[in-house]
């Protein structure tokens, strides 16, 4: 418990200030996406890793490009900017990865099909999913400080259902959820951390959001919360499958960077949608 809450202590700063800057100081959203670089591309590592205790032949190298192309289309924001050129990015890495690894399995093309599936699963996964968060910090220029509203909702409302699930499971927890995939989730955990979900998007929403109705930010909340507890199980089943317990050991009682991007990785691209469409 010390080990987790002197992680977070040193890390909760650095990203609160990478949140907030910019709202303040011009130029200093960089940062952000420099820190959001560093974790992607750690994430990446570590799924790898993952992988290759299972003999997947993932391809990290061309990973790591088609990733790049990516990541650099989500700093522009291409999603809504462009859309047509997205699509054609993603399409083109697809082609590329695809045509490298015919290449690459030859002339044994028996582990080809597995060593492309995790191959594009990675980049996918981590790095499509977690552009959004990029996106979200680069985009929306017709609203001046939205980014940063949105930002900071979305990582109080994450990390407030987190800590609530965490400490509700401690107090409570007797219940199982899915113990085949994670044995010390429960019941308990899960209501424990929809209920600080739609009490930190109620605290959020006066904060950051008075123009944003409670009937909507709290049901997001909520769902977010939801969608948290989906992304945490699936990596959790990716770890079981590779008989690991962290996906690393970079964040000191917190395990790996993908061990704290799983909750944030499948509600990037629904809290982004959803203020593309709201505001």
């Amino acid at each position: 418990m010390k080990t987790r809450l002197l992680t977070a202590a040193v890390a909760l700063p650095v990203l609160i200030a990478a949140v907030i800057l910019p709202a303040y100081v011009g130029g200093t959203k960089w940062i952000f996406v420099a820190i959001a670089a560093f974790a992607l591309a750690a994430a990446l590592f570590e799924y790898f890793t993952l992988t290759k205790k299972l003999e997947l032949k993932g391809d990290p190298a061309i990973a790591y490009l088609i990733s790049s192309a990516i990541f650099v289309a989500f700093v522009f924001d291409a999603p809504a900017v462009s859309p047509d050129l997205f699509i054609a990015t993603v399409a083109a890495s697809v082609i590329l990865l695809i045509a490298t690894q015919a290449f690459r399995f030859r002339p044994d093309f028996s582990k080809m099909l597995t060593g492309t599936g995790v191959t594009l699963l990675g980049v996918f996964y981590i790095t499509f999913l977690g552009g959004f968060i990029v996106a979200m910090r680069m985009g929306f220029e017709m609203h001046p400080g939205l980014s940063t509203d949105l930002l900071a909702f979305f990582f109080l409302v994450i990390m407030g259902a987190d800590s609530g699930a965490y400490f509700a499971g401690k107090a409570f927890g007797k219940h199982k959820l899915v113990p085949a995939i994670s044995p010390g989730k429960t019941f308990e955990g899960l209501f424990g951390g929809l209920a600080a979900a739609g009490g930190f998007a109620a605290l959020a929403t006066f904060w950051f959001f008075p123009e944003l109705p409670f009937q909507w930010s709290i049901p997001l909340g909520i769902v977010m919360a939801s969608i948290s507890v989906l992304g945490d199980l699936a990596e959790s089943a990716m770890k079981r499958g590779s008989g690991a317990k962290d996906a690393a050991s970079i964040l000191p009682g917190h395990g790996g960077l993908l061990d704290r991007l799983d909750s944030l990785l499948f509600n990037a691209p629904i809290l982004y949608y959803f203020a593309r469409f709201y505001f």
